[in-house]
């Protein structure tokens, strides 16, 4: 039967303007609704209109000749696209034994020092004949209980057999001064961070396309230097000072601070004060080995009419006294 062309005219613009708005199997239902209204011929006139198959149109009207009960889905159950993991069985293995090549897999995996991002796991299954995509991977992984995480320090090296001694010895010192009233410090160096204009991280609003420019490298200004903050925490009294320099971080520079910490906050706070306990790490500008903070010490001591002791904490241990 032949039809005029103005009805498949106005069919297709019937159909651009509703069949976006509908799943797959109320299109289906649409299209085989308006071919059997038509009789003969209405199903190729509905599909070219509609820019679809023919087969389509066709499942349409077998739907509603069927006269079923609304499924309430687009799709009968079993319908769509399998799983992955039935249309590929060895996927997930690979997979785990990519993730997990210590323990699944062989530990010459290409990826076991590499990064193990969803996108590169899915070029190396790729490579491995299992075609999935970054997201497939992501999905996969979270099934089997992954997630992403950060690293967690929880690994500590040996301990010296002495180490609570050390810590029973500085904390009954620390008392000790604290009871008498005499002055007990923890002293550190802090972050070093570059003086100018250089990257750093966090945003602040600024108009839009005009961001602050800084420099591309982060070379060392030789005018500016960088700040060295050095830190002395008074345990007492709660309250910290911090001294910045822009030069090195010194022995002679940590017992400056301490000099100058002395005479501006803890002279007036602690004026009787005899003794001056020093809490530090074992390492860097007052380290247990470096002679010149002995000496700085010294010289401090005796401008200051002072008895200095220090203690120094084990190797990767917290200067918190309690």
């Amino acid at each position: 039967m032949a039809f005029p062309v103005e009805l498949e005219e106005t069919l297709a613009g019937k159909f651009a303007s509703v069949l976006p708005h509908l799943d797959e199997r109320q299109r289906r239902l649409v299209l085989g609704a308006e071919a059997r209204a038509l009789g003969h011929g209405g199903i190729k006139l509905v599909a070219r209109a509609a820019g679809v198959a023919s087969a389509t149109v066709s499942k349409g009207v077998a739907e509603l000749e069927e006269g079923g009960q609304p499924l309430g889905r687009a799709r009968r159950p079993g319908g769509g696209r399998k799983r992955v993991t039935q249309t590929d069985p060895g996927v997930l293995k690979a997979l785990l034994e990519l993730v997990e090549p210590s323990s699944r897999g062989d530990p010459q995996s290409p990826l076991r020092w590499t990064t193990k991002a969803t996108r590169k796991l899915a070029e190396e299954l790729t490579k491995l004949g299992h075609r999935v995509s970054a997201w497939t991977v992501g999905n996969l992984l979270r099934e089997e209980n992954f997630s992403l995480q950060a690293t967690s320090k929880q690994i500590e090296g040996r301990q010296h057999a002495d180490r609570d001694a050390q810590f029973r010895y500085i904390n009954e010192q620390a008392k000790a001064h604290i009871e008498a009233g005499w002055p007990v410090v923890s002293v550190d160096t802090k972050k070093k961070e570059l003086v100018g204009e250089y990257k750093n991280g966090g945003r602040e609003w600024q108009p839009k396309g005009e961001p602050v420019r800084v420099k591309v490298h982060d070379f060392i200004d030789k005018q500016l230097g960088k700040a060295i903050p050095y830190g002395v925490y008074d345990v007492s009294a709660n309250t910290g000072w911090v001294a910045v320099g822009r030069d090195h971080d010194t022995a002679a520079f940590a017992v400056q601070t301490l000099r100058r910490w002395w005479d501006q906050v803890g002279k007036p706070a602690y004026p009787a004060a005899t003794r001056l306990l020093i809490s530090a790490d074992g390492g860097g500008s007052n380290g247990y080995r470096t002679r010149l903070w002995k000496i700085e010490l010294a010289k401090l001591a005796a401008e200051t009419g002072l008895q200095v002791t220090v203690c120094h904490l084990p190797p990767g241990t917290s200067k918190t006294l309690v």
